[in-house]
């Protein structure tokens, strides 16, 4: 807190003891940090939120209600709103993956909006694989990325979609 770290309710969040903070970081009640996680400054981390194992990029605005796992970076200014779980995923800047979606093992190009009720359907009963997605795309709510994939530059993606 004396290096500009605001939390909201400090008895109700846990912070592992390697967690770095920039400065300007604002943290809700009901967090938990696990191991090795980087956040730098002017991220605000919302209510329920679980975060290990990753690196959150300035700006950043993640929760309420989110899961951000191990290999994980979510870029500068992105969004990771409610109900939302990622997994070994590079997320670029200014990606917006606002509700109800699951990511793993996916790169996602800067300026992506990924609709509500997305999955990435990374495991195919033996291995896990790659999605990308590219920069500046639009994927439609309730849609199913199947892969290995690569979707590209300015796509967009009707609701409902299956790739």
């Amino acid at each position: 807190m004396l290096s500009g770290v605001k939390l909201v309710d400090p008895n109700s969040i846990f912070i592992n003891h390697d967690t770095k903070f920039g400065k300007d970081v604002v943290i809700h009640p009901n967090v938990v940090f696990g191991n090795n996680v980087i956040i730098d400054s002017f991220v605000e981390i919302k209510s329920f939120t679980h975060i290990e194992e990753c690196k959150i990029r300035e700006g950043a605005v993640i929760g309420p209600f989110a899961r951000i796992r191990g290999g994980t970076v979510v870029g500068k200014k992105s969004k990771v709103g409610n109900f939302v779980e990622i997994k070994k995923s590079s997320i670029s800047e200014n990606v917006k993956i606002n509700h109800l979606s699951y990511v793993g093992d996916t790169e996602i190009g800067s300026s992506t909006n990924i609709g509500a009720g997305t999955i990435t359907c990374n495991y195919d009963g033996k291995n896990k694989n790659k999605t990308k997605i590219g920069k500046q795309s639009f994927v439609g709510s309730n849609s199913t990325i199947i892969a290995p994939i690569k979707i590209g530059n300015n796509v967009t993606m009707g609701a409902g979609s299956v790739f």
